[in-house]
């Protein structure tokens, strides 16, 4: 457990190498943190605190910079975020595909580092269903939307169904279950299925797989604006194997949407810092980010993807104001 003296120099050290982004020695600290201590008792913190896993010697440095573990202790326990900060900016209401595409360069300007934002969700809902039996356990469903979008899918069934049977499973479902996305029909399906003729269960839990999109990646997509502007911040543009880590991961977007779809099922701002994600597990990107609302409902995720040394205050800040304009302006499009 760290006493105050331990807590302070820590912040000081985080704050100063995030504004300077250079190794931070016992004189320099002595000045960030404002306290009047000997060189040689700051050098006995700084030892205990590297000893903590907390802040790292670089190379031969006199000077120490934090860890991802000091970057999380600081996060969690020390930063003050002032929310009333960034003011002056909007989103108009708009085609939501333009709402989005707009907060994400408006995240990306914002920061100076990477505007991400999931796209809403749209939930599978149906007007009509229909069974056909194409050969033996292959089946073709066939999906209607209130809208009147028509869904193909093929699905492969463990038995040989008849038609006959296809075609009382179809009408159970559309007698008991129009209206209701995807999601909710699964649900009620788990409650029900020991009262249903086994066959009929049976193919409505597969019309349910085969109505759900098979990955988070195909329900949404990813808008990323702002890559470019990496090639600015010192930790990418010195290395070009950093650089090349994080471009790669913009374009493949499948590991940046699953870590964004675990923010979607939070409250408030989450901060991911590098390498504590299994999904992106790169020691040299934080991400921080927080979902935004339709109507009061959750159905997406914004945030900011830049160095491990970033302003994580000003991050907070931008990606939470953000978050309220995405909400606002979608939420008053009709």
């Amino acid at each position: 457990m760290l006493d105050d003296r331990a807590k302070l120099l820590l912040k000081a050290l985080v704050e100063r190498y995030i504004a300077d982004g250079q190794p931070v020695g016992s004189r320099t600290l002595s000045k960030a943190s404002g306290l009047e201590l000997s060189a040689a008792t700051i050098r006995n913190v700084m030892s205990d605190l590297e000893e903590l896993g907390l802040i790292v010697s670089p190379h031969t440095s006199a000077g120490r910079i934090p860890t991802a573990r000091g970057y999380r202790l600081f996060v969690d326990t020390m930063l003050t975020v002032q929310r009333d900060q960034i003011r002056g900016h909007s989103l108009a209401p708009d085609q939501p595909q333009k709402v989005i595409s707009n907060a994400a360069t408006l995240l990306s300007n914002l920061s100076q580092f990477v505007g991400v934002v999931v796209t809403p969700r749209r939930a599978t809902v149906f007007r009509h269903i229909e069974f056909l039996r194409l050969s033996e356990r292959r089946v073709l469903v066939i999906l209607v939307s209130p809208e009147g979008d028509v869904q193909n899918r093929v699905i492969f069934t463990e038995v040989d169904y008849e038609q006959s049977q296809l075609v009382e499973a179809a009408n159970y479902l559309n007698a008991h279950y129009v209206g209701l996305d995807i999601e909710q029909v699964r649900e009620r399906l788990k409650s029900e299925v020991e009262s249903l003729r086994a066959e009929i269960a049976s193919l409505m839990s597969a019309a349910v797989a085969a109505g759900l999109p098979d990955s988070p990646e195909q329900q949404a997509e990813v808008v990323i604006s702002g890559e470019r502007n990496l090639l600015s911040v010192s930790d990418f543009a010195n290395d070009m194997g950093h650089l090349r880590r994080a471009f790669e991961l913009f374009e493949q977007k499948a590991q940046l949407m699953r870590l964004l779809d675990v923010t979607g099922r939070a409250d408030g701002v989450r901060i991911f810092i590098g390498g504590e994600s299994q999904v992106i597990p790169f020691e040299d990107l934080s991400i921080v980010s927080t979902p935004y609302e339709v109507d009061g409902q959750v159905v997406g995720t914004l945030g900011v993807v830049g160095p491990t040394r970033m302003p994580y205050d000003r991050m907070i800040q931008i990606v939470d104001i953000t978050a309220k304009l995405v909400s606002n302006a979608l939420s008053h499009h009709k």
